[in-house]
């Protein structure tokens, strides 16, 4: 069962944080809910090494905050992501710098004996590392949109809220990166065919 199917069979995220101001014990369940999908998104932004203490630091805010938690909103993931996003955008240089390292090495060394393999393995790196080319390339604000919207399966009016911008700021942030995301690739496509 998904995080998303569980919220909604079971008490809502709104009910269990605003109880939990008078019993703090109750937060723990928000925790459960979300902290694999927030260590996640977390592990794909930074890496592995800072997942874990950004994730459990992304909890420890929601947690200090959780009296000011606009218990009109039933789905805590937009709040929670928009803690992750300001935590990473502390990491950002980090971030920065991993995109570009990618971009220059690739993921795998190529360590196969068999052509095929090879030759696919060869094809995956390039296209990651133009793939991680163009994400470094992208203005961080679009990005935050983007990475929200693919890796933490928000819709744009979540990722606004998430960041603290309107849905049409987020649509619009969400655009400009596809947009240079596929023209990024298309001219790598390009360059592989030539």
């Amino acid at each position: 069962m998904t995080a998303a199917a569980a919220h909604q069979s079971a008490e809502s995220d709104a009910a269990i944080i605003g109880r939990s101001v008078r019993e703090p014990e109750c937060f723990a369940r928000v925790f459960d809910r979300y902290y694999d999908t927030i260590h996640g998104y977390v592990a794909r932004r930074l890496g592995a090494t800072l997942a874990d203490d950004l994730a459990s630091e992304t909890f420890l805010t929601a947690f200090a905050r959780r009296d000011r938690y606009d218990v009109a909103r039933a789905d805590a993931r937009p709040w929670l992501f928009g803690i992750a996003s300001n935590l990473v955008a502390r990491h950002h240089r980090a971030e920065q710098r991993r995109y570009r390292a990618l971009a220059r090495t690739g993921v795998d060394d190529v360590s196969e004996g068999h052509a095929d393999r090879v030759a696919v393995r060869l094809d995956a790196t390039a296209r990651q590392s133009a793939l991680a080319a163009a994400l470094a390339a992208v203005p961080t604000r679009d990005r935050d949109v983007l990475l929200l919207v693919a890796w933490a399966e928000l819709t744009s009016e979540q990722a606004g809220q998430a960041l603290g911008i309107p849905s049409g700021t987020a649509r619009s942030r969400l655009h400009r990166a596809r947009r240079r995301m596929r023209d990024a690739l298309e001219r790598t496509e390009r360059m592989t065919d030539a």
